[in-house]
């Protein structure tokens, strides 16, 4: 298990361009098993959840060649549908939340799939309904053996169908399109998410040969296609990163320059750190936040403390939530964060109440943090990383921190960010990363 040193107090100073969007990655290698033909994707970011996924593409038979830094190109022109029922692709499907995408596409054009119930980040219940009502619908037969943990759906034929989504669930729309590009007739998804990611999926479906409309919204409409091509797709800028160098530079009082983040992807994110009392600019296409001794949280109109809650898009990402809480910490003011969605995902507060933060955990989804304002900075501490956001979130609490810190299993964070110590170093922060 591999840790971080961080001696924290130090400021930040430079550039720096987020890598390609984690969760449109996963979605996106899923969806080139849904054509014979070569597809070219660019912008991956080399990180562990999508070089695992890759490799376990390889394994299936999907010719995987890189081409470029960040570019790889996938045909599935012959898949061994025989590997798809053994041990060792089900042991490796349940290490990786994005596995479970591979669902739709090995469905769609093969007629079948069987997957172990998918691992990823220890944040509370996860559940799949979404996904398998939803494919159902469009004509699946759906087994779940409980004693091995296996889902197992088949199809003859897959029609289009009508549906409205029990939750806005991203990889069970994901799941869903990817069901019904090939599926004869109609298909409509009412809730549907719609996230930057899910655009760009139906995006790049369209340009295969799909026939999606209502993207962006939570109407979609698909019409049904015998057969798609490949085609070449760019993935976005990831917005979780974006987000986390704001709050990085706000809590080290920092100058940085976040570089080509595609601000118009970028929803409410901006808007929400400043809430937080966070000057940043937008010059271009890239965002600039000033070096800020103090920022002061907002309160409402007629008041009241300030709420901060995660919501389907366009409302916060439930993913930036543990970074908007640990910047709270050093703020001027209180805030009440609200994580409706996951129930396990603001346990990690406990160490940031070590380092000398004021929060009081209030139950599993909520939690009040009383802002420092400098006053009291955050004290080094010894800590273990237990997802992916909460590591990020931890690694900037350490940055701002007076003395040494350690972070241990940063095999979490290594999951969602690529190379983030060398290009955080590089920013003239103090980490050491000790295997």
């Amino acid at each position: 298990m591999a840790s971080f040193v961080i001696e924290g107090g130090h400021k930040l100073h430079g550039e720096i361009t987020p890598q390609g969007a984690k969760n449109e990655v996963l979605e996106v290698l899923c969806a080139t098993l849904l054509t014979r033909e070569k597809v070219t994707i660019s912008n991956i970011p080399n990180i562990l959840d999508v070089n695992n996924l890759i490799q376990l593409l390889r394994d299936m038979g999907v010719k995987v060649s890189k081409t470029g830094i960040d570019t790889f190109s996938f045909q599935a022109d012959e898949i061994n549908l025989s590997y798809l029922e053994c041990e060792e692709f089900l042991a490796r499907c349940a290490k990786l939340r994005g596995s479970v995408m591979l669902v739709g596409p090995l469905l769609a054009r093969f007629g079948q799939a069987m997957i172990a119930k998918p691992g990823g980040d220890k944040i509370g219940r996860r559940r799949l309904d979404t996904h398998f009502m939803g494919i159902q619908k469009l004509g699946a037969q759906f087994d779940y053996f409980p004693d091995y943990g296996v889902f197992r759906l088949s199809a003859d034929h897959l029609k289009g169908a009508s549906m409205l989504l029990d939750e806005a669930s991203v990889t069970g729309t994901a799941n869903i399109i990817m069901t019904a590009v090939l599926a004869e007739g109609t298909t409509t998804i009412y809730n549907a998410a719609c996230e930057p990611y899910i655009q760009q999926l139906c995006r790049m479906l369209n340009s295969m040969g799909a026939q999606i409309s209502g993207i962006a919204s939570n109407l979609l409409t698909i019409e049904g296609v015998k057969e798609l091509k490949g085609c070449t797709h760019r993935v976005l800028p990831d917005m979780i990163e974006v987000g986390s160098f704001i709050g990085m530079a706000a809590m080290t009082g920092s100058e940085i320059t976040i570089k080509n983040v595609s601000y118009d992807n970028l929803g409410i994110i901006p808007d929400s750190f400043r809430r937080l009392g966070i000057r940043l600019e937008q010059r271009g296409d890239d965002i600039f936040v000033p070096a800020q001794e103090h920022y002061e949280i907002d309160s409402f109109i007629d008041g009241s403390i300030m709420s901060i809650a995660d919501a389907p898009w366009p409302g916060l990402t439930p993913d930036l939530l543990s970074v908007m809480l640990v910047v709270a910490t050093q703020a001027k003011g209180s805030v009440l964060i609200h994580q409706k969605m996951f129930e396990s995902r603001l346990f990690f507060v406990d160490k940031l109440i070590d380092m000398g933060a004021q929060i009081i955990l209030c139950d599993p989804h909520r939690a009040v943090v009383i802002g420092h304002d400098r006053n009291f900075p955050l004290r080094g501490g010894n800590m273990v990383s237990p997802d992916i956001r909460a590591g990020i979130a931890l690694l900037i609490a350490a940055l701002s921190a007076e003395g040494l810190s350690r972070i241990h299993n940063i095999e979490q964070i290594d999951r969602g960010y690529q190379n983030i110590e060398q290009r955080l170093t590089a920013l003239g922060a103090r980490i050491t990363r000790i295997e």
